[in-house]
């Protein structure tokens, strides 16, 4: 969602920060500013228009500042809302990620100790919040607000009476420090390090770190310094973000909490679902008949995703499409169809002449893309960024969970305008929708058990994937990771379906991997695992923790977190995406660039 960038060190800081912001357009963002101190004073640089527009406003040549772009959520698109946002006294200046779910209690009392607002965010309680608790003291000001602030949240600090450091701090949104030769900063994504750090030091959440330009000291919320080793910042992987890991596939599995943070980041507001700018009013929506979703690939399958959970929440018709089938069938679609087009790179051929064909008759169009500037972005009524980051391994990983993270959250949003579903329901949803990350984290875990169990499907001619409901269209994406990186071939079936001729395929020893995640099915589920077991099939299943019956019924399987039954298909994927990456290192294959495929398909 947001960008923050920070700087201190030997040089122009704008130079820095202007070139630090403009990595982090991909995360989408409608403003833009920096904030430099020099001979102290603030002088700071708002845009509503592109970074390069900065530009020409900059006069100042600081060697100490912070950046920031916005995708705005308290308060719209104008400058005053631009960040970084100062105190009342003018001592703080402070950029924001994330959402302070307590803003409004802060703010209230802060009005009734006589501070003044400038401007409708919620991040401008921090600096009145930093001002009101300033003793001459940084570090003890910043903890005694950290404190008193309830939600995510990355920052960055400058203080007048600190013309030399910067204060960052991290709470559940990404924040980086990079260390250079009499240079460290601060950013929300590798990307804007590049070039001005030779290392990284991690920040974790609940720490501040206090940066000048030739040290970074950490401490926890609680004061305790912290040591820290720094990590050798690999400059030819820098744009990539492979790091440490052995592939960006293994990479970006492992980003997927963070991924999913910036996914719901800004999104979910006092108990509500927030789109800036959206259409998606109710007036609208009492106007719709049908709801078509057209996508290729993976985003087909988050697709079949969202039917079922757009249908349970809606009771409105959804078809899912394959966005090639779409475009020559002369759908039946018009102004009463709301049309849904995910594509990660938003750029998908196929997809984007599904969105031509939909918005040509008369239907309201929304994308679901990663790229803020890219065709199917502009082209759509309306557009929901994943904000994934950069996804280089071919296989989607991060790209699909945020896809079905947004869907959840549009089909959440849309029931409470059209009050379809229970309010009481709709707040558990949205309680548990912000649970989604660190049950993602706890799925993880897993990964030295799918290892040792992708060797027993290295050498396998076939391998079945069968499911009901929402597993079955997680089992479609299973599948396909499989097919794309290990080249063994795969099949996902209803498992309802497997009696009418499939099955005819299972004999001794033939691997079948039954999701059972979606409870409500699951007796009838076990029944179709006993058809493939008496066929001397090898069933592997993957379960919810504390689950009785399959602990009795099953043999071999793996448990990921429970959750509510809509939100199975963004848990149950990460075993499967972690089997098939282990499968093809198994097999010594090219996992990041399997044979034949592209990660953005612009043609036909």
């Amino acid at each position: 969602m947001c960008g923050i960038i920070g700087f201190a060190g030997k040089g122009n800081a704008s130079t820095v920060l202007l070139k630090g912001l403009s990595k982090l357009e991909y995360r989408g963002y409608d403003s833009a500013g920096i904030t430099l101190l020099e001979n102290n004073r603030f002088s700071t640089y708002k845009t509503t228009k592109r970074i390069e527009s900065l530009k020409s406003k900059i006069d100042s040549e600081g060697e100490i500042g912070i950046g920031h772009t916005r995708w705005a959520t308290h308060g719209a698109p104008t400058a005053e809302n631009a960040h970084p946002h100062l105190s009342e006294n003018g001592k703080f200046a402070v950029v924001h990620n994330g959402i302070i779910e307590n803003y409004q209690e802060l703010k209230s009392e802060l009005i009734g100790e006589g501070f003044t607002f400038k401007s409708e965010t919620d991040t401008e309680v921090i600096p009145q919040l930093l001002e009101k608790y300033y003793n001459g003291d940084i570090k003890e000001a910043v903890l005694k607000t950290v404190s008193r602030l309830k939600g995510a949240f990355a920052l960055g600090i400058l203080c007048l009476d600190y013309p030399d450091m910067i204060v960052g701090v991290k709470n559940f949104s990404p924040l980086i420090i990079g260390i250079g030769e009499s240079q460290n900063l601060i950013a929300s994504d590798i990307l804007a390090l590049r070039k001005n750090a030779e290392k990284t030091l991690s920040l974790e959440d609940g720490e501040i770190v206090l940066l000048t330009s030739s040290d970074a000291v950490i401490y926890s919320f609680n004061g305790i310094k912290i040591t820290r080793r720094t990590q050798e910042l690999n400059q030819t992987l820098a744009d990539s973000e492979k790091g440490e890991y052995p592939h960006f596939m293994l990479k970006e599995i492992m980003e997927q909490p963070d991924a999913i943070r910036r996914a719901l980041s800004g999104r979910v507001v006092e108990g509500e679902i927030y789109f800036e700018n959206s259409g998606l009013t109710a007036e609208r929506l009492k106007n719709i008949n049908l709801i078509q979703i057209a996508a290729c690939g993976s985003a087909y399958h988050a697709a079949l995703v969202g039917k079922y959970i757009l249908e349970e929440l809606l009771r409105i018709p959804v078809l899912a499409d394959h966005a090639s089938e779409f475009r020559y069938r002369n759908p039946v679609v018009d102004e009463k169809t709301l049309t849904v087009v995910i594509s990660q790179s938003g750029e998908t051929a196929d997809t984007l002449a599904a969105l031509k064909e939909a918005k040509r008759r008369g239907s309201y169009t929304l994308a679901i893309v990663n790229v803020p500037e890219s065709t199917i972005a502009k082209a759509a009524d309306e557009v929901l960024l994943t904000n994934a980051g950069p996804e280089i391994a071919v296989a989607t990983t991060k790209g699909y969970t945020t896809q079905l993270c947004l869907l959840y959250l549009l089909a959440i949003k849309m029931a409470s305008l059209l009050d379809t579903a229970d309010k009481k329901y709709i707040l558990s949803l949205i309680k548990e929708l912000n649970l989604i990350p660190q049950k993602i984290s706890k799925c993880l875990k897993l990964e030295a058990d799918i290892a040792e169990k992708s060797r027993l499907i290295t050498e396998a001619k076939s391998v079945f994937f069968i499911g009901r409901n929402i597993d079955y269209a997680t089992s479609l994406e299973a599948g396909l990771k499989l097919k794309e990186i290990s080249y063994i071939h795969s099949e996902s079936y209803p498992s309802g379906e497997l009696k009418h001729g499939t099955i005819s395929l299972i004999e001794e020893g033939t691997p079948v991997f039954a999701l059972c995640c979606y409870e409500k099915l699951l007796e009838k589920q076990l029944s179709n695992i006993k058809e493939v077991t008496a066929r001397g099939g090898k069933v592997i299943c993957c379960v919810t923790e504390n689950n009785p019956i399959c602990d009795s019924e099953l043999g071999i399987n793996f448990a990921v977190p429970e959750t509510d039954p809509l939100f199975t298909a963004v848990l149950e994927v990460i075993p499967f995406q972690l089997l098939a990456y282990y499968t093809a290192l198994h097999k010594g294959l090219d996992i990041d660039k399997p044979r034949n495929l592209a990660k953005s398909v612009t043609v036909e």
